[in-house]
C-alpha cells in the first residue's frame, strides 16, 4: 500500500450510494459511480480501494443514520459523518445533484473544510431515540387537544369558566358525553377524539416511567442528578440534555455549547458596523427547547422549594452552591432584560447563561469520571 490516501465522498440514499474518490494530490476525482446500498457490494468496493491506499470516507448526517458509518468502521476503514448545515456553499451555484454532491464532499473533506459530528454508541442512540419518542407523543397530545377544541368551537361549545385542560375543563368535557349537548354523529366524533387524547396521554405517562427508570442507570444517573439540582431542570429535561449532548468535554468553552444549541445571536457585520440579530436557532433544537422552558423558572425570585431540596439531597455541595448562584444571577438578568426589552427576549438570554452553569457542572463530572477510569486502568 502506498503512502497516499483516498478521500471518498458519499451521497447516501435508501437504495443507492453515489461515491466520488479523490486521491490526495489529484485535481479531479478518479472514480465517480453509483452503487447499490447493499453491504456486500459496498464492502467489495471499499476492499478494492483499500488495496491502493488508505481510505477515508465521509457522508452527510441525514435520515440514513449511522448504519453505513458503523459498517465501514467494522470493515477497518475510516468513515466520518459531517454536519450538512456547515458545508461550505457557493452563493451563485444553483445546480445540485447526487454526483456533484459526492464530488464536493470528497473535495472539501480532503481540504479539511467539513465539520465532523459526534457518533453516539448504538446503545446510547437507542436511549436517545426513546427520549425523542416521548417528545413526539408530547406533540401528538397537543395536536389531539387542538382537534377537540376546534371541533367543539365549530359546534359553538366553548369553555369560558377558566383555562383549558385544567381539572374543571376535563370534567366539563366528560360531561358533554352524557349531557345530550351533541347530536348522535357529533357525539361519536367527540368520543373518538377524546379517546385518542386519552390514549396518547397514557402512552406518554408510560414513556415518562420508562425514562425515569433509564435515568437510574449508572451511565446516566450521576449526570441527571446533578442537572436536576438546577431550578427548572426535571428528570426528562436532564435526560434530553445528557442523551443529546453526550460528552461535553468536546466543547472547550461554554460559548461553544451555547452556539451548538443555537442560543447565540446571529451577526452580519462589515467594516466598523456591527449588526447582531436574533439567535441563530442552529444546532440541536431539542436541547434549546428544554433550556428555554427551564429558563422561564428564573423569572421567580430565588428560593429552594420542597421538590428542589429533594432533588439536591446527597449531591456535592459545590453543585448545590452552583445552583443557588445560578438562581440569583439569572433572576437578576431576567428582571433587567424584561424591563428593558420583553420577557421573551429575556428568557432566551437567561437560557444562554444557564448553559454556562450546566456546562461547568457537566464538565467537572466528565473529568471526574475520566480520572476514575484512568486510575482503575
Amino acid at each position: 500500500m502506498s503512502e497516499t490516501k483516498l478521500f471518498v465522498g458519499m451521497d447516501v440514499h435508501k437504495d443507492s450510494v453515489m461515491v466520488a474518490v479523490f486521491p490526495a494530490g489529484a485535481s479531479e476525482p478518479t472514480v465517480v459511480k453509483r452503487l447499490p446500498n447493499e453491504a456486500r457490494k459496498l464492502r467489495r468496493f471499499f476492499e478494492r480501494l483499500s488495496r491502493q491506499a488508505e481510505v477515508r470516507a465521509c457522508y452527510e448526517a441525514s435520515g440514513a443514520g449511522y448504519v453505513l458509518q458503523r459498517l465501514l468502521t467494522t470493515w477497518g476503514h475510516t468513515c466520518e459523518v459531517v454536519a450538512p448545515s456547515l458545508i461550505p456553499t457557493r452563493p451563485g451555484d444553483r445546480r445540485k445533484h447526487d454526483k456533484k454532491d459526492a464530488v464536493q464532499l470528497a473535495r472539501l473533506y480532503r481540504a479539511g473544510e467539513l465539520v465532523v459530528i459526534r457518533i453516539p454508541a448504538a446503545a446510547e442512540e437507542r436511549v436517545r431515540d426513546l427520549v425523542r419518542c416521548r417528545e413526539t407523543f408530547q406533540r401528538e397530545v397537543l395536536r389531539s387537544r387542538h382537534y377537540i377544541l376546534k371541533f367543539l368551537r365549530r359546534r359553538d361549545l366553548v369553555y369560558r369558566e377558566g383555562r383549558n385542560w385544567t381539572g374543571r375543563h376535563l370534567a366539563w368535557l366528560r360531561g358533554l358525553q352524557c349531557a345530550g349537548a351533541l347530536e348522535v354523529e357529533d357525539q361519536e366524533v367527540f368520543t373518538e377524539y377524546l379517546a385518542l387524547l386519552e390514549y396518547k396521554l397514557q402512552r406518554r405517562e408510560e414513556l415518562d416511567r420508562r425514562i425515569e427508570a433509564l435515568a437510574l442507570r449508572p451511565a446516566y444517573r450521576a449526570a441527571v442528578e446533578r442537572l436536576c439540582c438546577f431550578k427548572g431542570i426535571s428528570t426528562h429535561a436532564a435526560m434530553v440534555l445528557v442523551t443529546e449532548l453526550g460528552d461535553v468535554r468536546r466543547f472547550d468553552h461554554p460559548r461553544q455549547l451555547m452556539a451548538y444549541v443555537g442560543l447565540v445571536p446571529s451577526e452580519h457585520s462589515s467594516g466598523e458596523q456591527r449588526r447582531q440579530g436574533s439567535i441563530t436557532k442552529a444546532g440541536n433544537s431539542r436541547c434549546r427547547h428544554v433550556l428555554i422552558q427551564a429558563a422561564w423558572s428564573y423569572r421567580h425570585p430565588p428560593r429552594r422549594g420542597v421538590p428542589l431540596k429533594r432533588r439536591q439531597e446527597g449531591q456535592p455541595a459545590a453543585v448545590v452552591v452552583h445552583s443557588w448562584k445560578a438562581q440569583h444571577r439569572l433572576h437578576k438578568l431576567f428582571g433587567r432584560l424584561a424591563y428593558r426589552r420583553c420577557p421573551q427576549i429575556a428568557v432566551v438570554a437567561v437560557a444562554r447563561e444557564l448553559v454556562g452553569f450546566l456546562w461547568a457542572v457537566m464538565w467537572e463530572l466528565e473529568a471526574e469520571t475520566h480520572d476514575r477510569i484512568e486510575r482503575a486502568a
